[in-house]
């Protein structure tokens, strides 16, 4: 789910009768298009020179489509031969994308072979790095990416290592920064919003609890300060305790948007066919 500069909710399905449905706060459906995303599954939004556009990975495409608001498609990104590392469209199963304020465009390839690849704003190949794996510069399912903003003179970004439970920083151009641990937290994607990095949390305790999850929020120092419908954030000697989901308000949440009242909005996964959620600021 993303969010427009009118305060329009983006949500994108893998339901090819449509692909997009287009939302206000209210929740009344404005209008909806798409029906050739079978594999939707990333939705990120980026404004250049005045004009908003949308990226949408798809993993059973193999794809990253770059579109307008209302889905003329503008550019296609096919698997990174570039890289050396893949040889067929089938490695790469894209999950999220970030934009950075240059356009370059950086993608996980979250269900694929776990790296992040970097290109211009053109669809033009930079590098990449990570791969599968437990050293510091890889990860296991590289689901989400956001580019943190909130030190100006020094961007990052911020990369979702969920079957570590962790988010993993890391230079613009690829260099390991650091790990944040999120012990019991099965994270999705980062989205970062003023001084705060929101993530849904796919699944707590285990990677095969089912119906599990919950929303985390991380204050400027990337510290957990919130947890809705997850138990309350304990920091031992600096360290995180393990979390999980307190309630049942959440069905395997995937994805968070904010606006500019930082009410947060919730997509959610095989959560019966249920509506986004809204969880208002008090």
């Amino acid at each position: 789910m993303v969010i427009d500069a009118n305060q329009h909710i983006y949500l994108l399905t893998n339901e090819t009768k449509n692909n997009i449905l287009v939302y206000n706060q209210s929740g009344k459906l404005i209008k909806s298009w798409g029906h050739d995303f079978p594999g939707g599954h990333g939705l990120s939004l980026f404004a250049e020179n005045g004009e908003a556009f949308l990226f949408v990975c798809d993993h059973v495409r193999h794809q990253v489509i770059k579109t307008s608001l209302d889905g003329d498609v503008l550019m296609t990104i096919d698997y990174p031969v570039q890289t050396g590392v893949y040889t067929s469209a089938g490695q790469f199963n894209p999950t999220e994308t970030a934009i950075a304020p240059n356009g370059d465009i950086y993608v996980t390839d979250g269900y694929g072979l776990q790296y992040v690849i970097q290109y211009s704003g053109n669809g033009e190949y930079i590098r990449h790095w990570g791969g599968k794996g437990n050293t510091d510069g890889q990860f296991d399912c590289v689901h989400g990416i956001a580019v943190d903003q909130r030190n100006k003179e020094d961007p990052s970004l911020i990369i979702t290592s969920r079957n570590h439970n962790a988010f993993k920083r890391f230079t613009m151009d690829g260099v390991y920064l650091e790990t944040i641990y999120l012990p019991g937290s099965f994270v999705c994607r980062p989205v970062i919003k003023g001084a705060h990095l929101y993530a849904a949390v796919f699944r707590s305790e285990s990677n095969t609890q089912s119906g599990s999850g919950f929303i985390t929020i991380l204050d400027k120092n990337n510290k957990v300060i919130s947890t809705p419908g997850g138990t309350e954030p304990v920091y031992q000697d600096n360290h995180l305790a393990p979390q999980r989901q307190a309630t049942g308000t959440f069905i395997h949440p995937h994805d968070v948007c904010i606006d500019d009242d930082e009410n947060v909005y919730v997509c959610q996964w095989k959560a019966d066919k249920s509506y986004p959620l809204k969880l208002v600021r008090v």
